[in-house]
Order: C-alpha cells, then sequence, then structure tokens
C-alpha cells in the first residue's frame, strides 16, 4: 500500500478514496505523506480521503481565516489557530485535517502544548472547511465534538451548531453571539478580491471597532 500511496498523484480539486486502510496503516500513510503538503485527509472508520485543494479554495480559506483572527483580536480573545492540523481518535477510529481550525474557549486548555491527543485533550472549538463538495464529512467532526463546523460553498457560509451530539444549521456563532457573521464573512471576502487583502480586513476591523461601541 505505501509504494501505491507514494505513486498517488492528485489533480487539483479532485479526491482519492482508499477502503479497509486499518488504522495502523492509516497512521503510517499520515508519515508518508508528511506534514508539508497540499493535500487534505479524512479518515472514517477503514476509509481514507485524499484531496488536493483548487487555488481558489486556498484564497476562500486564507481571507475567512483572516476575518476570523481579526474578529477575535478586536474582541480581545485570546486563540490558537492551528490550520490543518490532523485531529485524531484511535478509539472512534476517526481522523482528519480542517482547512483551518481555532482553539477559543479551550484554548488555555492547550496552550504550549507540541502535540495534541483527542483522547486526552478538548477538539479544536471551531473547524473552517472550504468546498465542501469535494471534500468533509461532518460525521467525523460531530464524532470528535467539534463545537462549531463552519462550511464555505458556492459563496456561502453555513454555521453548524453542535447540539445532542449533531449538528444544527444555525444563523448565528454561539462563540460570537452577536454579530451576524454568515453574510458579513462573506461580504469582507468579496471586498478583498476587488479592493485588496488589507483593506478589506481594515474596513472589517472599522465595522468592528463601531458596532463594538455602540
Amino acid at each position: 500500500m505505501l509504494l501505491n500511496i507514494k505513486r498517488i498523484d492528485v489533480p487539483p480539486g479532485q479526491r482519492v478514496l482508499l477502503r479497509d486502510v486499518t488504522w495502523q496503516e492509516f497512521e503510517i500513510i499520515l508519515d508518508e505523506l508528511g506534514e508539508h503538503r497540499a493535500a487534505r485527509i479524512a479518515y472514517d472508520r477503514g476509509v481514507l480521503e485524499i484531496m488536493a485543494p483548487l487555488p481558489e479554495h486556498e484564497f476562500g480559506k486564507e481571507i475567512i481565516s483572516d476575518l476570523i483572527k481579526a474578529l477575535l483580536e478586536e474582541l480581545d480573545i485570546e486563540f490558537l489557530s492551528l490550520g490543518s492540523t490532523t485531529f485524531k481518535n484511535q478509539k472512534m477510529l476517526q481522523g482528519i485535517e480542517p482547512d483551518q481550525c481555532f482553539y477559543i474557549q479551550n484554548e488555555s486548555k492547550v496552550r504550549g502544548k507540541n502535540k495534541l491527543d483527542l483522547e486526552k485533550d478538548p477538539p479544536p472549538d471551531l473547524a473552517l472547511e472550504i468546498d465542501v463538495t469535494s471534500r468533509t464529512n461532518p460525521r467525523i467532526y460531530e464524532s470528535l465534538k467539534v463545537p462549531e463546523l463552519w462550511r464555505f460553498e458556492k459563496g456561502k457560509l453555513q454555521i453548524n451548531v453542535l447540539r445532542n451530539g449533531s449538528y444544527v444549521e444555525s444563523e448565528q456563532s454561539t462563540i460570537f453571539t452577536n454579530f451576524p457573521l454568515s453574510e458579513t464573512i462573506i461580504q469582507y471576502l468579496e471586498l478583498s478580491k476587488t479592493a485588496g487583502r488589507n483593506s478589506a480586513i481594515r474596513a472589517f476591523r472599522r465595522l468592528l471597532q463601531e458596532r463594538l461601541q455602540s
């Protein structure tokens, strides 16, 4: 299997599914793929998915991530962003790499840790997925008990909140209760395409500051 993994060339925007992959094989494959790669993985009870994102996928991920960071900074909330860190739980036989993720409420519990073990440590408070038609299994995030999953697809941002073990689409984030983010984030993402990234982030910060002052 390892030789086949090394030979796999996943074109941007495409995915490869491998079935009947044991947990031990999954761990070995992760080592073979290495950390510095564009491809993302998802593992669900023996099924391994490898996906290579499109360039526009990366653009959306970076801008939305920067807007979330700006929001957290303006609110003066400590956070830890871990990008596409591999989160896995052997007992559940599941693992996934979000496009971006944040520790917010649980930031202090993982602060300074070089490695995370979801059998002991809390999951990220917020996971972000881009272009979910090409990848993403919400069931994995539900099993790992990630409180919020934001899914950006076809120009829309969907906020999913974990309730009683399942995701429910919500108009508001439980983390940022006073902000209509599903529309505002997209507004400034679109602005970045015409005004530039820095101008869009500055305008977003001004909006936040005005709302906080009022």
